[in-house]
């Protein structure tokens, strides 16, 4: 249990006794929900219940301010009570509850903020990227790479069963085209006449994956039929552009449980159905498809919908809204029962017809949606449009290979899903302030020397060649039973009320989807931590304040490394 909750037991206990005893005439009582004082001179928390109980107990809030204020019991937390304006009850803690908090730290590392959903808490399928494999991955997928693995990653930490899956997009006629859009171009570098046709993958890529297949086997599909030749290469071009793109996910540290092929839901069990026919009929016998000139229909606006959608068409061919149909009723039935997908906001037409149809099975509110804005590249405030080396589209490999994985992460998490991002290169590639990737991992790595002036040369060297991790050099340095006691300079608390927020901050992050509340975290902490190195002097100090400094330093490097783990981006020990 966090300082917070532990508070806010305290507070609701006081509540109770006002009531039990006569001095609050409520029925029901709200609960403290105590909140940070905008102003720290106020305290450490703040609460309103005060006003919210008023017109239940008719009585002034100040005056019941001060009724719940007599019934706190004595306890060791809580260093000084005031009431300030109409009633807020305002909170200062003792130094030593925050001073244990550098001891949780210490004690649980990268544990440290882990929580526990409510028991039976839904078993969740995060889908996000999920683009077709007919060209390399836009720094867009990069957003919804970043975003989806943190999501993940932040959702795990707060205690949430969570499956992460890549939706490949690898039937219809889009895969027809890209195959033959690279046939052309094969049959093109051969020398023959071939046209691109009006339906075509324009790309350099294409080209250069009819170049491969020529470096490969030469000319031996030139006799092929084109219709032979296209399935052919329909195939080789997918597999390659799919490998492209699991490598380029990688790389940004982006890797899944599943990749689903879409294929698959086409494909019949011994008992002659597939994920397509079970849906439908599991649809049908919910009453939900008609047919209507030869075309199979949802009746999607009976859920709200603005019209109905075509899942198969009057000539047999499948929309692709069937595909979605399937994909969704197959994860269900693999025993999921929350679904979370990640798209751009140029699907959000897309959204109220997905709901309908989990709506149509029995499984209102199972789909959530979250939608994101694109990202905007610059480069030293300019636009940029097209990559110098293609002259299309900048890639995701490129802009990684540019500016590196961990800007590239820490920037595309930097703001809500919502709103657009705007990416400038030149800023992302800075290694000074201005560049808040670099201010964050240059506080740990501050930590990290710090820490290792602190110890013998023999285990700085250690550490140094990898034969130590930071975290036992940590706890060869400093014993647990330092006493914190010393730890009490404005910087030093500050320091520890931010570490305190992290386990709040990371359920809240978890529940509403924001890994983006890291990043702002991760640099507040780091800002909190450069104040407190130019105030507090560490190593040159005598005992016990260099041993307590030293164990709230190595507790602001657990933290701001962990905080920085939940992103995807890495916490240099030298920079």
């Amino acid at each position: 249990m966090d300082i917070r909750e532990s508070l806010e037991q305290l507070l609701d206990g006081a509540i109770a006794a006002s009531v039990a005893d006569g001095s609050l005439a409520m029925d029901q009582a709200p609960e403290a929900a105590l909140e940070r004082p905008r102003d720290e001179a106020n305290g450490d928390w703040a609460s309103t219940v005060a006003m919210r109980c008023a017109k239940a107990a008719k009585k002034n809030p100040r005056e019941i301010a001060q009724i719940i204020v007599d019934h706190i019991p004595a306890n060791d937390m809580i260093a000084e009570v005031s009431i300030a304006g109409p009633g807020f009850i305002n909170i200062r803690l003792t130094d030593a509850v925050l001073q244990n908090v550098v001891r949780l730290v210490r004690e649980t590392q990268e544990d440290f903020g882990k929580g526990d959903v409510p028991q039976g808490e839904r078993k969740i399928n995060l889908e996000y990227v999920s683009a077709n494999p007919t060209g390399p991955l836009h720094v867009g997928h990069g957003r919804w790479g970043a975003l989806g693995d943190a999501m993940a990653r932040v959702m795990r930490h707060a205690g949430y069963d969570v499956y992460e899956e890549f939706y490949i997009n690898d039937h219809g006629t889009q895969m027809d085209v890209f195959g033959n859009s690279v046939a052309v171009r094969y049959m093109q570098l051969l020398g023959h006449d071939y046209e691109m046709p009006e339906q075509c993958y324009g790309g350099s890529y294409v080209a250069d994956i009819a170049q491969e297949i020529i470096d490969k086997e030469g000319d031996k599909y030139v006799e092929m039929s084109d219709e032979e030749r296209m399935k052919a290469f329909r195939e080789i071009a997918y597999l390659e552009m799919l490998e492209n793109q699991r490598t380029v996910l990688s790389r940004m540290g982006t890797n899944f449980d599943k990749w689903f092929s879409e294929r698959s839901l086409y494909v019949e069990d011994e008992t002659g159905e597939s994920p397509v026919s079970r849906s439908l009929a599991a649809m049908d016998a919910k009453g939900y498809v008609y047919e209507k000139d030869g075309a199979t229909w949802f009746k999607s606006s009976a859920l709200g919908d603005e019209k109905d959608r075509v899942m198969i068409k009057a000539n047999g061919e499948m929309t692709y809204f069937m595909s979605d149909v399937a994909y969704h009723y197959n994860k269900m039935e693999r025993g999921f029962d929350h679904l979370i997908n990640i798209w751009g906001a140029d699907h959000h037409g897309y959204v109220k017809r997905c709901e309908a149809m989990l709506e149509a099975w029995g499984w209102p509110g199972a789909l959530e949606i979250v939608l994101g804005q694109l990202v905007n590249l610059y480069r030293d405030g300019e636009a940029v449009r097209m990559s110098k080396r293609t002259g299309e589209m900048v890639t995701l490999e490129e802009l990684v290979d540019e500016v590196g994985v961990d800007a590239t992460r820490y920037l595309m998490l930097s703001r809500s899903s919502d709103q657009p991002i705007d990416f400038d290169i030149e800023v992302a590639k800075k290694r000074d302030n201005s560049n808040p990737v670099y201010y964050v991992q240059y506080a740990h790595a501050r930590i990290c020397s710090m820490l290792r002036r602190a110890a013998d040369s023999a285990d700085a060297a250690a550490v140094e060649a990898g034969e130590m991790t930071m975290g036992q050099l940590a706890a060869k340095i400093l014993p647990d039973t330092v006493d914190l006691a010393p730890l009490t300079h404005p910087s030093e608390l500050a320091l520890m009320r931010k570490m305190d927020e992290f386990g709040p901050l990371v359920a809240l992050a978890a529940r509403d989807r924001a890994p983006f509340r890291l990043t702002h975290y991760a640099q507040d902490l780091a800002a909190l931590f450069h104040q407190f190195y130019t105030n507090c002097h560490v190593l040159s100090e005598e005992e016990p304040l260099r041993s307590a400094r030293l164990a709230l330093v190595d507790a602001t490097r657990i933290v701001l490394a962990l905080a920085l783990s939940l992103l995807g981006v890495s916490a240099p020990a030298k920079m």
